[in-house]
């Protein structure tokens, strides 16, 4: 929590005027038992009803400011506290967006999501609580005890036996509680983490029929859930019955023995009736710490986990002075590069060199787990490699600013994802002022506008969260066409004409390559026939080059690029190719 409040520093001036009508409610608050002992002694028991007017109305308008304070200070309160949220929920998004895709697998959607927003709101609502009760409580408290103890000192033996009483069990149930509010947080990420799950692959489970088990997997995380909410709140609700007790007690016993001292004529009876306003005060200040403390534990717990993301600094940073290539255009090298994601044994990557220039397209084929995706995920820079150069227009990626390195790319990633919004909203996602000419030739050449001809409202036609609403071969187009809109210098197409057919993969194909003749291309693909006519194909056999030529030479010099092609092409094919 203290970690975070660096973030209050825009609202100091709404604070310190928090803080002063809270001032100046605990003030009224603790004025009043003292103008309500001097009605009973001096106008009740003399029979002054000028007195008891007066002093009356000054009452009434002490009551009438404290409440105003009390209004106004609540509403400056919570501004604060949403504008804290705001802020936090704005820190931990900005974050994020800076984490390499490590960061991003040191933490999982779900955890992150869990975060940025209910971890945030507990944060948010305690600081509601702190804002309102952090000056009137302890102020409750101290300014109570030293009037109470004004009133009568004999009396307040009570105080000195009710309140480590009271003390004593909030800490014995905080340090109870504290660790089972951390625990609750895990079960509600794994909770989130299934409903997630359960949501964007409803179509898997559905196809193998196994909603019952995702049933089960989400009743067993919500009863882990409900359980451990069920024992901290049977904790903390042991709070309040034991403040009532002691509360009630010491009232009873402030009654009686007050009493006895009245009696004895060693006290006023105005003066017990404010001694007893005073021991309330007192005791309702303790109730509302005690309450600061049932929401603090899991507060803290959710601070602690928004500090863990925040803390986190990302590997991937703009050099201290950054040299941006502006001299040449489109130029790729590879030089001896290595590169092992963390913590495995074995790299990823070893010793890849090669270079791609403008107009030609380089094409990047091998097995599943071959590190095809790993090579062209390392051009933007989405991870940074252990050794070697990687080279942008003669200048090593980790010297430029990131911005200006992926402006150069037109990336197009293995899993196509579209975002909410309209198609032409998801195509301009690539260049944002680009005009509807370029929006629609982009579509073109990417052979989406047939199928967005055919939708309701063409252009404008809306994307569901995820591209739901369209197939896998259409997304791909679509994020195809993001890419070429932006007329970038280098185009990284990663397995992205999977999903199309042969006729849609050769129209494309042929499309590409009008399009992009002074630019570099560089192609990943499962299928022969896409990359074929590559002016030069990279093959990759466990993280290693095992070839490097047009498919003819690759055909005569290397033995794993031969089993790829006769794995997918007949003899005939393979003849006719070669002829």
């Amino acid at each position: 929590m203290i970690k975070l409040m660096r973030f209050l520093k825009p609202y100091r001036m709404t604070l310190v005027l928090v803080l002063v009508l809270a001032f100046a409610q605990s003030f009224a608050n603790l004025y009043l038992p003292t103008l309500m002992a001097d009605i009973v002694d001096n106008g009740v028991v003399k029979g002054d009803i000028g007195y008891i007017w007066r002093t009356g109305g000054l009452m009434l308008l002490v009551t009438i400011g404290g409440t105003i304070c009390a209004i106004v200070g609540a509403f400056f309160g919570a501004r604060v506290a949403t504008g804290f949220g705001k802020i936090i929920r704005g820190k931990i998004f900005n974050r994020v967006e800076q984490f390499s895709l490590h960061e991003f697998d040191m933490m999982s959607t779900a955890s992150l999501i869990t975060r940025t927003t209910n971890d945030t709101t507990q944060v948010q609502q305690v600081w509601v609580i702190i804002l309102l009760m952090m000056v009137t409580a302890p102020m409750m408290i101290i300014g109570g005890i030293i009037l109470a103890v004004a009133q009568d000192a004999t009396l307040a033996w009570i105080l000195v036996v009710v309140m480590p009483i009271l003390v004593g069990a909030i800490a014995l149930i905080m340090s109870r509680a504290i660790p089972l509010f951390r625990v609750m947080q895990q079960k509600l990420d794994k909770l989130n983490l299934i409903l997630d799950e359960g949501l964007s692959g409803v179509r898997v489970i559905r196809a193998f029929d196994r909603v019952k088990h995702e049933e089960e997997r989400f009743d067993e995380a919500n009863h882990d859930l409900t359980d451990v909410a069920i024992r901290v709140n049977r904790i903390v609700a042991a709070l309040m019955p034991i403040m009532m007790l002691v509360l009630n007690v010491s009232g009873i016993a402030i009654l009686w023995f007050g009493s006895i001292r009245v009696n004895n004529g060693e006290m006023q009876v105005g003066a017990i009736f404010a001694f007893l306003q005073y021991a309330m005060q007192i005791l309702f200040g303790l109730l509302m710490v005690s309450m600061m403390f049932i929401m603090l534990p899991r507060a803290a717990a959710s601070a602690d986990r928004i500090n863990e993301v925040l803390v986190i600094a990302p590997e991937i940073n703009d050099a201290p002075t950054v040299n941006d290539a502006d001299t040449q255009r489109g130029f790729v090298e590879f030089q001896d590069v290595t590169f092992s994601y963390p913590g495995a044994e074995e790299p990823a990557l070893s010793n890849i060199s090669f270079s791609a220039s403008p107009g030609e397209v380089t094409a990047i084929i091998g097995g599943t787990g071959a590190g095809k995706s790993t090579l062209v995920s390392l051009i933007p820079r989405f991870y940074d490699i252990d050794s070697g150069h990687i080279l942008i227009d003669g200048v090593d990626v980790r010297e430029m600013s990131q911005e200006h390195l992926r402006a150069k790319i037109g990336f197009v990633p293995q899993k196509a994802v579209l975002f909410s919004g309209t198609i032409s909203e998801n195509i301009r996602y690539g260049k944002e002022d680009a005009s509807e000419e370029e929006v629609q030739h982009a579509a073109d050449v990417a052979q989406a506008t047939e199928f967005i001809s055919d939708m309701q409202d063409g252009f404008a036609s809306v994307i569901a969260q995820g591209g739901m609403n369209v197939s896998g071969g259409q997304k791909q187009r679509l994020s195809i066409a993001r890419a070429l809109v932006r007329k970038p210098e280098i185009y990284v197409f990663d397995d992205s004409f999977s999903a199309l057919d042969f006729k849609t993969d050769a129209r494309l194909r042929a499309a590409l390559k009008k399009e992009t003749l002074d630019a570099t291309v560089l192609i990943v693909a499962q299928r022969v026939s896409t990359v074929m006519d590559a002016d030069q194909i990279i093959v990759l056999d466990e993280g290693h080059v095992a070839g490097i030529g047009n498919h003819r030479t690759l055909m005569r010099t290397s033995e794993v690029y031969r089993e790829i092609v006769t794995s997918q092409l007949s003899m005939e094919e393979i003849a006719e190719e070669i002829a």
